[in-house]
This record gives structure tokens, C-alpha cells and sequence, in this order.
């Protein structure tokens, strides 16, 4: 009788696993098994804290080089960062919080968006010397936007910052 005493916890082990194998994975965030989180909606009201006047600035300096080649900027968008934004950016750079993606890839991935128009909403800046700014920004999340290159193809890069009512320094 030892031995039939012995099996009872291996038995147990085998009937949990196997009521866990009909089980199915959630994926708990990110992009794990199953398919990718579906878009945002795109919400005018989630921008709206985006237009007001603040007294925050970005102080931005691009320093990105690839194959001992520098590359220079023209100009740098600042976006948002809202649900439909964040959405958006995860499918188009594959990240929130910062990237170095050629332009062709970039352009190469689509987002269904047939009746959102966020770009009222876009800050834009003229980059010289390899830096930009932005001032009167209110508090909040934003992503820079910076196609660059150094005589060839382009690369985009992004990066996710914060304002909270002063000086942002920030390196792309």
C-alpha cells in the first residue's frame, strides 16, 4: 500500500495539468499570444488638455548617428499622448517610448484611421544645428517626432517625453 500512497500526489499533479491544458492564455498587455490590441478610438476631447497654454518648454537636441555619419533634422513634431495616439505609435514605431525606424518602414505600416484628423493637434518645430524647442506647453505626455537623415534614406525617431511645468532637456 506505500506505493499506491506514493502515486496519489503524481495523479493529482497529472488531473491539474491536464484541466489546465483546455485552459486558454490570456495575454496580460503588450503583444503576447493572440492577436494585437485592436485602435483606440480617436476622441477630440482626449487632445483638449493638449491646446492650452502652459508654462513648460522642451529643450531638444538630436545626436543620432549610425556608421560614424551624423544625421541632421529639418523639423520635429510634438503629438499628445492619448489613447489614440499611444495606439497608434505602438503600431507604426513598434514602441511608446522611443524609436529609430527607417521612414520607408514607418510609411510601409498602415493604421486604419478614415475619419481621424489629430494633426490640429500637433506642435511643430524647426530644428537648427541639431536642436529644437518647444515652450507654452501645458503639463502632460507628449511624443517627439523627428524624420532624420545624413544624405540618404531617413530614419524616424521617436521619443516619449514629459512636461510638468518647467525645462525638458531631452537627446534623440
Amino acid at each position: 500500500m506505500p506505493a499506491a500512497k506514493s502515486a496519489l500526489p503524481m495523479v493529482a499533479l497529472l488531473a491539474a495539468i491536464a484541466a489546465l491544458a483546455g485552459c486558454e492564455t490570456v495575454p496580460m498587455g503588450g503583444f503576447g499570444p493572440g492577436p494585437a490590441p485592436g485602435p483606440a478610438p480617436f476622441r477630440a476631447d482626449d487632445f483638449a488638455w493638449s491646446a492650452r497654454e502652459g508654462r513648460a518648454s522642451i529643450d531638444g537636441r538630436i545626436d543620432y548617428r549610425r556608421d560614424g555619419q551624423r544625421y541632421e533634422c529639418g523639423s520635429v513634431g510634438l503629438t499628445p499622448d492619448t489613447p489614440y495616439t499611444r495606439a497608434r505609435f505602438r503600431v507604426l514605431y513598434g514602441s511608446t517610448d522611443r524609436a529609430a525606424i527607417p521612414e520607408a518602414v514607418v510609411r510601409a505600416r498602415t493604421v486604419a484611421d478614415p475619419n481621424a484628423d489629430y494633426r490640429s493637434y500637433v506642435r511643430s518645430s524647426t530644428c537648427q544645428d541639431g536642436r529644437f524647442t518647444f515652450t507654452g506647453l501645458p503639463d502632460g505626455n507628449w511624443f517627439i517626432i523627428a524624420p532624420v537623415s545624413a544624405g540618404g534614406d531617413r530614419v524616424v525617431l521617436m521619443r516619449a517625453v514629459a512636461t510638468r511645468g518647467g525645462r525638458v532637456s531631452v537627446t534623440l
